[in-house]
């Protein structure tokens, strides 16, 4: 099937002169050297594509050096994004198309691309100076690598300095705009419109007028070099997806996840402070919500993890919606302050962006490790609610959901995302302000003067028989003085406690506070078509977090191919959903995805006693959709199980 669409007047519209080859879906990855511009690219190609309407899901990637060498593997940084005309979940397995800028771009990604895969070289960089950095010892282009891809050379660095003449800039200048011209030509081979990249080049470089013309001209240069060198035997184009009616925003995970707490304290009617220090990748999230103002954000950069969370913890005392945000490292220094929240009651939420550990690690890629860390990582006993975010915009209901548990139950909460969810992005339709739940801070009263019951002692321990969360009461509030502090209180009263039986009736109120969680949030759902009639699938594929986007689409691969599979996913780890035990226990066979080294299954298998096999992963990158489509054919068609050699995992 073909299609035509038509330019528009300065011939940088969606579309070419000669026909298109409709694709269902395409994986474009941009890659080149940290300096190149390749996150921005990647970013417009993304913007571009949700402009027309397609479906979509990002995958940056970044250097973990702040200043690699120029030309080395090490300093690649590398965008990937699939687009289609159908719902997807994931940014696909394989790129169809690689655009490498150098050959350490070329090396460090060629491994990862589709057979007969498109590939688009910036011939000007392959020197030979670049390519012994790369670690070539032979042009690969001369020596059949490259043979299974259909590769285009062209010289954008050449081009792009020729299009920037009239600018008046020196070539080394004029070279910078060498992404632009990228972009251009991979718009004008896809059919992407460029109002939108036209228009944040215009905004983001408005201070410098130059970078502003040479960016554009070398953007119009990409396009029209497209059009006319004839190169490529032909354009394509992606049709739009079929969405539901509404506004929709493409949002990644971290700027979801701030805005969901910022709705979290509108709806709550109470101010938002955030204490929070530095750190990759959760960083974003403080840089957004520093924009918001307006809303009663207040943002605090302190010198440290620990000033942070301590801040955070005093913002929650003072009455406003109390938020830290870190990624593992800051949890273990946080963990104290933590621990002091937990004694004193009070609500907190504690953001865990997860990285790939431990210690500094992976600082730039993913991993779910810190799962067992949040909730058993505190001396004593002090147990604290988990929520975990599945996809870039679901962390905006999952942070809702945080706030929500937080105020309710007066305790910290933590939210977990991931280096995938909060660096990657996806359309979001945009929730109805009516929809959004109203969140009841419930503070405690003031006390008149005279009123009927006013001469009763106000008791800040004094427990909501529901919840069993104690009062918050605001400092200041008249006949709401108390003493709060790290050394156990008395029940009720509050008053410093060394006896024993309070303790022990102390330590397991706050355990059956959060253990009560369960009663309030959704049972879990389990997707089985076959369920409902009597016939419930062999194996169940039980995920959380950012492993929702390759079990979801392996599981509808394997229906295609009619084999039966159920699927269910944990929003809610501690505590768990209260029917996790009688869903685990319907189905013979249970299979849990996560990067890390088998943290869930642990827990499941520990609290059900159900022998579930792990699938684990820990190369600093999420799952491929073919890595969990494989595990689930193997145990589906009896293959050896792994419990029986490593505890249940399967690496």
């Amino acid at each position: 099937m073909t299609s035509t669409v038509d330019r528009d007047s300065d011939g940088m519209g969606r579309g070419a002169g000669r026909d298109a080859q409709a694709l269902d879906s395409l994986v474009v990855r941009f890659a080149g050297d940290s300096g190149d511009g390749m996150q921005v690219v990647g970013d417009q190609f993304t913007a571009e594509s949700a402009l027309f309407g397609n479906d979509l899901a990002t995958l940056p990637s970044f250097p973990a050096e702040i200043r690699a060498p120029a030309g080395t593997l090490a300093g690649v940084s590398a965008f990937q994004v699939q687009i289609a005309d159908h719902e997807i979940s994931t940014p696909g397995d394989a790129p169809t198309v690689l655009v490498a800028m150098n050959p350490a771009a070329l090396r460090a990604n060629l491994g990862d691309l589709a057979p007969g895969a498109t590939v688009i070289l910036n011939a000007d960089a392959f020197d030979e100076r670049s390519l012994a950095k790369a670690g070539y010892g032979v042009d690969p282009r001369a020596d059949g690598s490259l043979a299974a891809f259909r590769v285009y050379e062209v010289p954008m660095t050449t081009l792009t300095v020729e299009a920037c003449k009239p600018t008046g800039a020196k070539p080394r200048d004029a070279e910078r705009s060498k992404n632009f011209f990228a972009l251009g030509l991979v718009s004008w081979l896809y059919h992407r419109p460029l109002e939108s990249t036209l228009d944040f080049v215009a905004k983001r470089y408005a201070s410098r007028p130059a970078v502003v013309e040479a960016n554009l001209l070398a953007l119009r240069a990409g396009w029209n070099f497209g059009e006319t060198a004839e190169l490529f035997e032909s354009s394509y184009e992606v049709p739009p997806t079929r969405l539901a009616p509404g506004t929709y925003a493409n949002v990644t995970g971290n700027t979801a996840l701030a805005w969901g707490l910022v709705a979290a304290a509108h709806q709550a009617g109470i101010p938002l402070f955030l204490g929070s220090y530095p750190i990759t990748p959760a960083s974003d999230i403080l840089h957004e919500l520093a924009k918001h103002k307006q809303f009663g954000v207040t943002t605090f950069q302190a010198e440290d993890e620990i000033a942070g969370v301590g801040a955070a913890l005093g913002a929650s005392f003072g009455g406003a919606l109390g938020v830290t945000t870190t990624s593992g490292p800051g949890i273990d220094l946080k963990s104290e302050t933590i621990g002091l929240a937990v004694s004193l009651e009070l609500p907190l939420v504690v953001v865990d962006v997860q990285r790939g550990g431990p210690s500094t690690g992976l600082p730039t890629k993913t991993e779910q490790a810190d799962l067992l860390a949040v909730v058993y990582g505190r001396h004593g006993e002090a147990p604290v609610p988990v929520v975990a975010a599945k996809t870039p915009s679901h962390c905006f209901a999952a942070a809702l959901e945080a706030v929500r548990i937080a105020l309710t139950y007066r305790t910290p909460v933590y939210l977990l995302s991931d280096g995938y969810l909060a660096n990657g992005s996806e359309p979001w339709l945009l929730p109805e302000p009516g929809s959004l739940p109203v969140l009841d801070p419930g503070f405690a009263a003031a006390r008149l003067e005279g009123a009927a019951g006013s001469d009763r002692p106000f008791l800040p321990y004094e427990r909501d028989p529901e919840t069993l969360a104690r009062p918050w009461a605001i400092p200041g509030t008249p006949g709401l003085e108390h003493r709060i502090g790290g050394i156990e209180k008395a029940d009720l009263t509050g008053d410093v406690s060394y006896d024993p039986a309070n303790h022990s009736r102390m330590v397991h109120l706050r355990a059956a506070k959060v253990a009560g969680v369960a009663r309030a949030i959704p049972l879990l759902e389990v997707d089985d078509p076959g369920a409902a009639a009597g016939e419930p699938a062999p194996l169940l594929v039980l995920g959380w977090g950012s492993s929702y986007g390759a079990i979801t689409a392996a599981v509808r691969r394997l229906r295609v191919r009619g084999r039966a599979v159920a699927q269910a996913h944990l929003v809610h780890l501690h505590p768990f959903p209260a029917n996790l035990g009688e869903v685990l226990a319907r189905y013979p066979k249970v299979l849990v995805p996560e990067t890390n080294l088998g943290q869930l299954v642990k827990m499941v298998r520990a609290e059900f006693l159900v022998d579930a096999v792990g699938l684990a992963k820990v190369a600093g990158t999420p799952f491929r959709i073919a890595e969990v489509e494989g595990e689930m054919l193997r145990l589906l068609d009896g293959g050896a199980r792994p419990s029986d050699r490593d505890g249940g995992v399967r690496r």
